[in-house]
């Protein structure tokens, strides 16, 4: 027997809260929010489990929102104070209505509705196969002080990772070597569930990004200028990926497989299970893939060979290739537990291995200088050119374990919003790499060939303690303060070793490249805001503080000095947030904040890694921070079809850190490309960033995002003053372009695809020429298993073109340089979505109001 259930009212409005609230109401600093509660009950007083209960708003459905009971019958939802029309509808009950002036948070009682009468005296509890769904919130949103981009509905990045899912998230931008920066600048401060996490590892790049998969993340935060509730390091901004957390009632998951080329296998499980006060979840999973890059460079030199010693290149091709093998496995678990009704216990912990093995290959054809060194006024003698070559060979292995545990507690004080969180941390990272070179070339000094053999050996271990707490007050209907403390502190170990030996023979260490190091940061923050609206003017005003304290100890291996730095400064970062409701659907905001860029640990260590011996990278321990101030003027246009949201953005940095690069000579008399980071001069950057939603519809939806720039950079810098050959000119200006566009069609209900584009205009300054760069993604889906599963099939890259081309050009010396991290990459995979197995429960697991037509788990956040 099968009975069909109206709900269309419900989905309705439940699709209004999703659409308007998140989007157009937290944008225009809506009016404070009070904490309602209540219990829906039968004749006989007993509770109504599951009950669908919706409030709606009479003067503005921007306020409206809707819930759901839980199994004892209560419910609780924040509302904005104001008249409603409440309507509680249960399977087996008549739909109930009533109006309440809702004023202050408070207990609204018990709510009576009545026992629904059937015409065959059959409880619809017995009917099965009832499929309730909905439609699917929009991909991209703007709150108040962030974005918020939903990687359900991103058909491009199933089966795929966190690195494939930035690729598509609007005003975000990931580069061929997986570097990832927003609006052009790299300094991205990554957070998991809203704090540094070690499940990115210790500097682990790109590596880390895709050891999480897409099917784990629940939504991403985009963060262009944070306020000061936020920790102010990271002047590009923060991004935020909050990790799946289902509180649906019974037992709930998800299963992906994966399978792609250049192979790629991955499974992936997201598990719940809630029962009462209590929710017990776990996320976890593996993957294997392989990776295929290739690095090309070219290398010419102006300075006048007359002057040079013997063995310079002139000019140097370098052509090389990489290919690794990567296996990772990470499993997080928790629980969630209603302590009281006002109090909040939540408890986690997370493994992640990662491990890789890699074989890269690197072919030098130089053009080198032939100098006759016993002539009279060498090296200013005849001289001819040789070709050489020379091949080198790397294989190695990396391993790295992390942990994580974390623990919080919400307390809810008194009936006026009033909530202290509390929250700790602590994050252990652990790497060991093994490598081996083998490089067959010639020794310039000596004039002969050799056969040299390199064992290189790392250790790092890196330990993160974080604790804080936050504290808000709710005064009156339109106002908030918020303070926090908070406590960050980094500790980091490197062990480097690096031994050699030429032509077979005994191997000898080389104290150049052999260090052991300490680095220790420790932040103390603390902060106090206020926010509150005046009619259609909201405001928020902020101010944070930190101290930041490093200890950075360095020493070489049979160097009787050691390098150490302590730097300890004290820095206040404030924040101003303005916005104005033109209307319902229209709001105007404007915003600035203070930011930090603090030196990454490995930019303060004057040590170089030898795993290219042609380009060597130093730290500075002379570095300084970089501050920056933000400003941004944005608008935003929410209706049904359309989102429109343009932001106009001015940056100016100080102290701005650039690479500085000069060339020279390595023991065997190759020519070598050294790189170290200081502080030269100051970076402006201006633009337009647009993003927007359009459905024109209800089988089409188009979401697209460009990011109209310039930027001017003022600086220079000279590391060997008495040389004006070294100096180096970090100045110029220009304009450049970053476009992404989105197209989703859904011919079918239960069909879809997905095509999307992306474009990275040039960008030139006096010393640095980088070309454009394009890429297109091809994505499909198909529903199956009346909803239950889903089979998608992606390609990245149709056309093979995502690769960085760049020429940095100086007074000695030009080189341009080629690099894909990744070629053409495609994948299919296969996801299965199970509830609640127990079929008594099966009518609960019907009202779950936050599922989509594709059977997607939204898991979207909390109304």
């Amino acid at each position: 027997m099968t009975n069909r259930i109206e709900i269309s009212s419900i989905i309705r409005k439940r699709t209004l809260a999703l659409t308007f609230v998140l989007g157009a109401a937290s944008l225009a600093f809506a009016q404070q929010k009070v904490n309602v509660t209540g219990k829906i009950v039968n004749k006989q007083n007993n509770a109504v489990p599951y009950a669908s209960v919706t409030f709606s708003n009479k003067a503005n459905k921007l306020f409206s929102d809707a819930t759901l009971t839980d199994d004892k019958g209560a419910y609780q939802l924040p509302l904005t104070p104001g008249n409603y029309d409440i309507t509680v509808e249960a399977i087996d009950f008549k739909k109930t209505t009533l109006n309440k002036q809702i004023s202050e948070a408070a207990n609204l009682g018990n709510f009576t509705i009545e026992a629904e009468s059937s015409v065959t005296g059959t409880k619809t509890s017995d009917i099965q196969g009832v499929v309730i769904t909905g439609q699917a919130v929009k991909a991209y949103r703007v709150e108040i002080d962030k974005k918020v981009y939903d990687p359900s509905l991103d058909i491009v990045a199933k089966g795929g990772n966190l690195q494939d899912v930035l690729a598509n998230v609007p005003s975000v931008d990931v580069d061929t070597d997986g570097t990832v920066s927003m609006r052009g600048n790299t300094n991205v401060k990554f957070l998991i569930n809203g704090k540094p996490s070690s499940m990115l590892g210790i500097d682990d790049g790109a590596n880390a990004l895709q050891s999480i998969p897409a099917d784990q993340i629940e939504r991403i935060e985009v963060i262009t200028n944070p306020s000061s509730k936020y920790e102010a390091s990271g002047t590009a901004g923060i991004l935020n990926i909050i990790l799946k957390k289902s509180k649906k009632v019974g037992f709930n998951g998800s299963v992906e497989g994966t399978l792609g080329y250049l192979p790629t296998t991955r499974l992936n499980t997201n598990l719940s299970w809630k029962k009462g006060s209590l929710t017990y979840y776990i996320n976890g999973g593996g993957g294997y893939n392989r990776s295929n890059s290739t690095n090309n460079s070219e290398f010419n030199s102006f300075l006048n060979p007359q002057n040079l010693t013997d063995g310079f290149s002139m000019k140097s091709i370098q052509d090389g290739t990489n290919k690794s093998e990567n296996q990772n496995y990470n499993v997080t678990t928790g629980i969630l537990l209603d302590v009281t009704d006002k109090s909040t216990l939540n408890a986690s912990v997370m493994f992640r291995n990662f491990n890789n093995q890699s074989t890269g290959e690197t072919n030098y054809f130089d053009n080198v200088i032939v100098k006759d060194r016993t002539a009279a006024g060498y090296p200013n003698v005849p001289f001819t050119l040789k070709d050489q070559f020379t091949n080198r060979l790397n294989e190695g292995t990396n391993k790295n374990n992390s942990f994580q545990a974390d623990l919080g507690f919400d307390q809810k004080i008194g009936d006026k919003g009033q909530l202290l969180s509390l929250a700790t941390s602590y994050q252990n990272s652990k790497s060991d790499g093994n490598s081996v070179t083998t490089e067959n070339g010639f020794d310039n000094l000596l004039d002969v060939p050799t056969l040299t053999l390199n064992n290189i050996l790392t250790q790092s271990d890196n330990t993160k303690i974080l604790g804080k707490g936050d504290y808000e007050l709710p005064i009156g209907e339109a106002s908030k303060f918020e303070a926090g403390v908070r406590f960050d502190g980094n500790e980091n170990r490197y062990n480097y070793y690096v031994d050699e030996s030429k032509n077979n023979g005994p191997a000898s260490i080389l104290p150049d490249f052999t260090s052991d190091t300490s680095y220790k940061e420790n932040v103390l923050a603390g902060y106090a805001q206020f926010k509150s609206k005046i009619k259609s003017f909201g405001y928020q005003l902020g101010l944070r503080a930190e101290n930041t304290d490093i200890s950075v100890n360095f020493k070489k291996m049979n160097d009787a000095t050691q390098t150490s730095v302590d730097k300890n400064y004290l820095k206040f970062f404030p924040s101003v947030f303005l916005s104005y409701d033109l209307n319902k659907n229209n709001q105007l905001l404007l915003n600035y904040s203070r930011r930090i860029n603090r030196p990454r640990s490995f930019f303060l260590i004057p040590f170089m890694s030898y795993n290219n011996n042609r380009n060597l990278f130093s730290g500075n321990p002379d570095l300084n921070p970089t501050y920056e101030n933000s400003f941004e003027l944005g608008y935003n246009l929410t209706k049904s079809k359309v989102t429109f949201n343009p932001t106009l953005y001015y940056k100016k940095s100080e102290d701005e850190v650039n690479f500085y690069q000069y060339s020279g000579l390595n023991g065997d008399g190759n020519t070598v490309i050294y790189t170290m980071p200081v502080n030269a001069g100051s970076e402006t950057q201006y633009g337009l960033d647009i993003n927007a939603t359009y459905d024109p519809f209800k089988w089409w939806k188009i979401m697209g995002s460009a990011d109209l720039y310039g930027y001017k950079n003022e600086g220079s810098f000279n590391l060997f003053p008495n040389n004006p050959l070294t100096d180096r000119d970090f100045s110029g200006n220009g304009f450049s372009t970053r476009l992404r566009l989105t197209n989703t069609f859904k011919p079918t209900k239960t069909t879809s695809f997905q095509i999307q584009g992306f474009y990275r205009g040039a960008e030139n300054t006096v010393s640095n020429q980088r070309k454009p760069m394009y890429a297109v993604n091809l994505g499909a889906s198909q529903t199956i298993w009346k909803g239950n599963g889903t089979i998608a099939f992606n390609i990245q890259d149709i056309f093979n073109t995502r690769a960085r081309e760049n020429t940095v050009t100086n007074s000695s010396y030009s080189q341009y340089s080629y690099q894909q991290w990744q070629p053409r990459q495609m994948s299919i995979s296969l996801s299965y979505r199970f509830k609640q197995g127990d079929k008594v429960e099966q009518q609960k697991r019907k009202k779950d109001i936050n599922s989509n037509s594709s059977g997607d788990d939204e898991q979207g956040p909390p109304m």
